[in-house]
């Protein structure tokens, strides 16, 4: 612990301290991490007085590199310095309204200060005082709480959840981050509260649930979410994916669990939150398209179009960025079942350039979602599934090299057949465009100028178009 406290900011705040006659404390997130071995960036300082006149002389003394950015309406400051963000307050206790997580905020001392933080293993303190410099204050025992791996409020957690309920998304986070135990009477209570997040607003809730998403594990965080009633009211179509149907002795797989199972398999590969949001939706259709067939047994055709469909409106309703990161999940959905029938020895180099054509420069993003899919408890059918995958991937490899399809354009565009047959936008455009297209990616003509450029001519041949050359 001492090799962190040498770190410059601590000492001159120590000095800005004693020149101030005021205490402060290294609080919250940056000791727990320390305490965890892990690195922390966002330090969060308390003060006995004026955190924002403390952040100012800080800043004075640290020099040109370090910038106070000042926070009147929460009477906070930030410090960016080097690599670390250093947050300045002053010490303060809070009481809540009923319709609102937004606290009546009044100084307070440092022991009430302590009282209103969310966890015991966020309510420990250091000193940065002369007098007792590296001290370690913790009076709800935290560091026990982080030796068993325990997450409890330091409060009654009833009234904890219920004054704030977004703490009850942060202690399922902390335990799915940290591979935690939520103790049972803090968990209970966060059962009992859990209608209390409708207060709570969309981004706050995103915020929390893409965390829980990037945890090393997801499906621990989703499990207690779903356990205590969270789930059901932040992700109702996640739910709607939850129980097994039989009919004439054939059931179908619980597609909640599925879904959290290739999520677990494709986080182990991959930090890429939108590519694991894509595992999250991939089947999220299927309650929608869930149909018994006496002789298939239970079908989800199209689930991939519909679920592709969907993604926006829950995009919309989660508060998630309607942009390109949106266009990407809706990709990977709509394709996520393309590699499959690809793993066939009979399958044509035509349906490889089509699917390198459609995926883009996300086609290995689409081959993980693919792989992460494959859940069977049968080893020796996972091993097969995973070689004949290992085997498309080879397969893109070579057809990449050789026609060089992937975000491919066609080299005569809609502009030069319109200039060709002097025509306006129009059907017919259209129609050639996609002809070209089609005869390209099934080998009918080679991925050159000049041959695109004479095809072209019979299409509109046959169109009764007469080119103006």
């Amino acid at each position: 612990m001492t090799d962190f406290l040498k770190h410059t900011v601590f000492k001159t705040v120590s000095d800005i301290a004693q020149e101030m006659n005021v205490s402060a404390y290294v609080i919250g997130g940056y000791t727990r991490d320390l305490l965890l071995k892990r690195n922390s960036k966002d330090i969060d300082i308390v003060v006995t007085g004026n955190g924002i006149e403390m952040a100012e002389k800080v800043a004075l003394a640290l020099g040109q590199n370090a910038k106070v950015n000042i926070f009147k309406t929460f009477g906070t400051a930030m410090i960016h310095h080097h690599d670390c963000d250093i947050e300045f307050v002053g010490a303060r206790k809070e009481s809540y309204k009923h319709s609102s997580r937004k606290p009546d905020v009044v100084p307070g001392t440092l022991e009430e200060d302590i009282n209103r933080r969310d966890f015991t293993i966020n309510s420990m303190a250091i000193s940065l005082n002369k007098i007792d410099f590296g001290t370690l204050l913790d009076p709800f025992n935290g560091i026990q709480d982080l030796q068993d791996k325990i997450i409890r409020t330091p409060l009654n957690p009833a009234i904890t959840f219920s004054d704030d309920p977004l703490r009850m998304l942060r202690a399922i986070r902390f335990a799915s981050q940290l591979y935690f135990k939520i103790e049972p009477v803090t968990f209970q209570a966060i059962k009992a509260n859990c209608k209390r997040i409708e207060i709570i607003s969309k981004e706050r809730i995103i915020d929390e649930l893409n965390k829980i998403i990037l945890s090393p594990i997801p499906s621990v965080g989703f499990e207690m979410l779903d356990d205590c009633g969270l789930l059901e009211i932040v992700f109702p179509q996640l739910t709607a994916l939850k129980g097994v149907e039989t009919i004439g002795g054939q059931a179908h797989k619980d597609n909640f669990y599925h879904t959290l199972e290739v999520l677990d398999n494709l986080s182990v590969k991959t930090d890429n939150l939108w590519l694991r949001w894509a595992a999250i939706l991939h089947d999220i259709a299927k309650p929608i398209t869930k149909k018994y067939d006496h002789k298939e047994g239970w079908t989800f055709h199209g689930h991939e179009y519909i679920g592709y469909r969907m993604v926006k409106q829950i995009f919309q309703s989660l508060k998630l960025p309607l942009n390109d990161k949106m266009k990407y999940v809706e990709k990977l959905v709509l394709l996520h079942l393309r590699p499959i029938p690809l793993s066939e020895e009979s399958v044509s180099d035509s349906a490889i350039r089509r699917l390198l054509f459609d995926a883009g420069d996300d086609i290995n993003d689409l081959m993980m979602l693919a792989e992460a899919d494959i859940t069977s408890k049968n080893t020796v059918k996972v091993k097969k599934y995973l070689t004949r995958f290992s085997q498309v991937r080879q397969r893109l490899e070579e057809i990449e090299e050789k026609d060089r399809i992937r975000n491919w354009q066609p080299p005569v565009s809609g502009k030069e057949i319109m200039k060709v047959f002097h025509l306006a936008p129009c059907r017919e455009v259209g129609i050639i465009k996609n002809a070209i297209r089609n005869a390209i990616l099934d080998g009918i003509i080679p991925n050159d100028y000049d041959s695109v450029f004479q095809f072209m001519l019979e299409e509109g041949k046959k169109m009764n178009l007469k080119p103006c050359l």
